[in-house]
C-alpha cells in the first residue's frame, strides 16, 4: 500500500532541478499511460513504455500502482530491450519521445508537437523555482491565512497534466510576484473609466460601479469616473490593443497604475484574494497557463451572473436552488461569480447597466482584455477556513537534504489528526474522511443535478472544504463560472422559475452530455482523484475506499430517482469519459475557445467504481 518501492522518493532529491524533473516526468507519464491505456504493473516491477512509431523504449520503476491512475514512478531509463541496462532519461527526452508518439499516432507531422514539448519543459523549470523558494523558507512557514495557504500549496501541479506549471509570456521577476507558489502578492492595476464605456452587470441589483469603488481602497480616480481593476501583467498587454488604445486616446479611459493594498493570487493564478475584502476578483490574464490563455470571455461572465440569478430564483410553492440547498444541505454552498465589469462597446445602454446593476447590456460586444468577474468572498477575515481540495492533495517534497517532508501532503496531516482524535488507524480515518466528504460535497451536487438539472464543474481546484477539529470535512463549496450546465429535461421548469434563463447564454445541454460531464468532473477528477490521492499517499487501500464510495452512491441511487441516469453511469458503465490533458496539449487546443463539446480531447477510461462490485 505504501508507495515506497524503489528506494528514496525522487521528489525529495536535494537538487531542486532533479526533484522538479522527477515530478514533471511522473506527471507526464501518468497522463500518457492513462490516455493510451498502457497497463501499469505492480509496485516493485518496471513499466516498459514501448513506442512503436520509432521512439526509444523507456523502462520506469513502479513505486506504487493505483487503481484510479495516481501511480508513482521512479527515474526513467532509455533501454535497448526490456531486460537490458539503460541510460537515465530526463523529462526533455521523455517529453520529446511521448509527444512524438502522440503526434504520429494521430496522423500529424511530428514537428507539430514542438510547442507541447516546450510547455512540458517550461513547467519543469517553473516547478524547480517553486521548490527552491519553499525549501528556502523557515520550517513551519504558512500562508497569510489557512485559505491562502491551501491555494499556495500546488507546487507540483495537476497530477494528470503534462505541463501543469507552464506559464508563458512573463519574466522571472513578474512570475515571482504573480505566482501563488512563490507566495506572491501585488497591488492591482487600476483604470479610471468614463461611465459611458463601462460595461457589466450584477445579479443582485447592486451597481457594479459601487462594488468597484468599495474595493478600490487607496486608489485615487477623478470624480465621475469608475475604477476598473486589472492584473498588472494584463494591463500592459491590454493597453496595446487598438480598441483600448482608442479609449485612452479619447480620454475615456485613464491608466492610473498599481495602487492600493496587495492582493494574493490563488491556485488559478488569475483569481486574486484579499483577506479583508468583500469580494474576490477573477481577472483576465492573457498569459498562457497550461493549455489556455486566461482571458475572460464575456459570454462566460454573463453565464456566471445568469447562474447566480438562477440559484437565487424562487416561485410560489417551489423553493429555488439556493434555498433548497440551504434547507437540505446547509454545509454546502456555491461561490457565485455574481457580477462582472469591463470597458468598451457592448450595445446601447451598457453604461447604464453597469451603473444600475440592471444588466442592460445585451449585445455581444468584443473583449478588450479588461474583463473581470466579481466573486463571493465568504471567507473574509478568515471565516470558514475553507481549503482548496487541490491544495489538500498536493504533494510536497522534502526540505532539501534528501529526507521526506513531515507530511507528504496536507491531506496526510488532516487524516492523521483524525486517526489520533478518533483513536482509529489511518486507513479507517481515511474511510471516514471520504464518507464525510461524500456527505458534504458529492451528495449535494448529485442531488442538485437530480432536483433542478443544474450541474457544475467541481474539479479539485474548484472545490473547497472546511475541516472540523478532528480534521474531517464539515462543509464544502464549489466555485467558478466557466462550468454551468442545465439538463434539457429541466429547462422548461427552470424557465418558469427564472423566465428567459437560457436566453443569450450557453447553458442548456442534452441530459446525456450533462451526465457525461458530471461523471468526469465530479466522478473521475474529484472523487476518484481523492481516492487515488489517499492511496498514493500511503494512507489507505484504494480498493477499500472504492467500496466506501460505491456503497454511498448505491444508497443514493435507491433514494434519489432523479439521479438514476447519472448514478447508473458512475456505478455501472464499464468506461467513463475522461479529459485527456496529454492529448489536448499535444493537439495545441486552447480549452477556453470554441464549442464546449470540442474544447478538449476526451478519452474512455476504465471505470474503477464499476470494477469495485466484482
Amino acid at each position: 500500500m505504501t508507495p515506497g518501492a524503489g528506494g528514496p522518493d525522487p521528489l525529495d532529491h536535494p537538487d531542486v532541478l532533479r526533484a522538479a524533473d522527477a515530478a514533471a516526468t511522473e506527471r507526464l507519464l501518468r497522463a500518457y499511460v492513462r490516455e493510451t491505456g498502457t497497463e501499469v504493473p505492480e509496485a516493485g516491477r518496471s513499466l516498459h513504455v514501448v513506442l512503436p512509431l520509432g521512439g526509444p523504449t523507456l523502462r520506469v520503476p513502479v513505486r506504487y500502482r493505483s487503481a484510479t491512475g495516481w501511480h508513482r514512478f521512479g527515474p526513467a531509463l532509455v533501454v535497448a530491450s526490456e531486460r537490458g541496462g539503460g541510460l537515465p532519461a530526463d523529462v526533455a527526452l521523455v517529453a520529446a519521445a511521448l509527444v512524438r508518439e502522440g503526434t504520429l499516432g494521430r496522423g500529424r507531422p511530428p514537428h507539430l508537437g514542438t510547442d507541447a514539448v516546450g510547455r512540458v519543459l517550461d513547467s519543469a523549470r517553473r516547478t524547480a523555482v517553486h521548490l527552491a523558494r519553499r525549501r528556502a523558507e523557515p520550517p513551519g512557514t504558512r500562508g497569510p491565512t489557512p485559505f491562502l495557504d491551501a491555494e499556495q500549496a500546488l507546487l507540483l501541479g495537476h497530477p494528470f497534466h503534462p505541463a501543469p506549471k507552464s506559464r508563458e509570456g512573463a519574466s522571472e521577476t513578474e512570475l515571482a510576484a504573480y505566482s501563488p507558489e512563490t507566495r506572491g502578492s501585488f497591488p492591482l492595476y487600476w483604470f479610471a473609466a468614463h461611465p459611458d464605456v463601462v460595461v457589466g452587470e450584477s445579479a443582485d441589483g447592486r451597481p457594479v460601479a459601487d462594488l468597484l469603488r468599495a474595493q478600490a481602497v487607496g486608489v485615487e480616480v477623478p470624480d465621475g469616473t469608475v475604477p476598473v481593476p486589472a492584473h498588472p501583467w494584463q494591463a500592459r498587454e491590454a493597453t496595446a490593443r487598438p480598441e483600448v488604445a482608442a479609449l485612452v486616446d479619447a480620454g475615456l479611459l485613464r491608466p492610473v497604475g498599481q495602487a492600493g493594498p496587495v492582493w494574493h493570487p490563488t491556485s488559478s493564478v488569475r483569481t486574486v484574494h484579499r483577506p479583508d475584502a468583500e469580494v474576490m476578483f477573477k481577472l483576465s490574464l492573457g498569459m498562457r497557463i497550461t493549455n489556455s490563455r486566461r482571458d475572460n470571455r464575456r459570454g462566460e461572465l454573463r453565464l456566471g451572473v445568469r447562474a447566480a440569478r438562477l440559484l437565487a430564483a424562487s416561485a410560489p410553492g417551489r423553493p429555488g436552488p439556493a434555498a433548497w440547498l440551504r434547507a437540505e444541505h446547509p454545509g454546502f454552498g456555491v461561490l457565485r461569480d455574481f457580477a462582472w465589469v469591463s470597458v468598451g462597446a457592448d450595445g446601447p445602454g451598457a453604461g447604464t447597466g453597469a451603473e444600475t446593476g440592471t444588466g442592460a447590456d445585451t449585445a455581444t460586444g468584443a473583449e478588450t482584455g479588461l474583463e473581470t468577474a466579481i466573486r463571493d468572498n465568504p471567507f473574509r477575515g478568515g471565516a470558514g477556513d475553507a481549503l482548496c481540495v487541490a491544495g489538500l492533495v498536493a504533494e510536497r517534497t522534502g526540505p532539501g537534504d534528501g529526507s521526506p517532508p513531515p507530511y507528504r501532503a496536507p491531506l496526510c496531516e488532516a487524516v492523521e489528526r483524525a486517526a489520533r482524535v478518533l483513536g482509529v488507524s489511518p486507513a479507517e480515518a481515511s474511510a471516514r474522511w471520504l464518507a464525510r466528504y461524500l456527505d458534504v460535497l458529492v451528495v449535494p451536487l448529485i442531488r442538485l443535478r437530480a432536483r433542478y438539472g443544474i450541474a457544475l464543474e467541481p474539479h479539485h481546484q474548484n472545490t473547497l472544504v472546511a475541516l472540523d477539529r478532528a480534521g474531517l470535512p464539515v462543509a464544502g463549496w464549489c466555485r467558478d463560472s466557466q462550468g454551468y450546465y442545465v439538463a434539457a429535461s429541466h429547462a422548461a421548469g427552470l424557465d418558469r422559475l427564472l423566465p428567459g434563463v437560457a436566453e443569450g447564454v450557453e447553458l442548456v445541454f442534452d441530459d446525456a452530455f450533462v451526465d457525461e460531464r458530471v461523471a468526469y468532473y465530479l466522478g473521475v477528477n474529484n472523487l476518484l482523484g481523492l481516492i487515488g490521492a489517499l492511496g498514493s499517499l500511503g494512507l489507505a487501500d484504494e480498493e477499500e475506499l472504492l467500496r466506501v464510495a460505491r456503497d454511498a452512491l448505491e444508497r443514493m441511487r435507491a433514494t434519489e430517482p432523479g439521479a438514476k441516469g447519472l448514478l447508473d453511469l458512475l456505478l455501472d458503465a464499464p468506461v467513463l469519459r475522461c479529459k485527456g490533458n496529454f492529448l489536448t496539449c499535444v493537439d495545441g487546443l486552447d480549452e477556453l475557445v470554441g464549442d464546449v463539446h470540442t474544447q478538449s480531447v476526451y478519452i474512455d477510461l476504465p471505470n474503477p467504481l464499476a470494477e469495485a462490485q466484482r
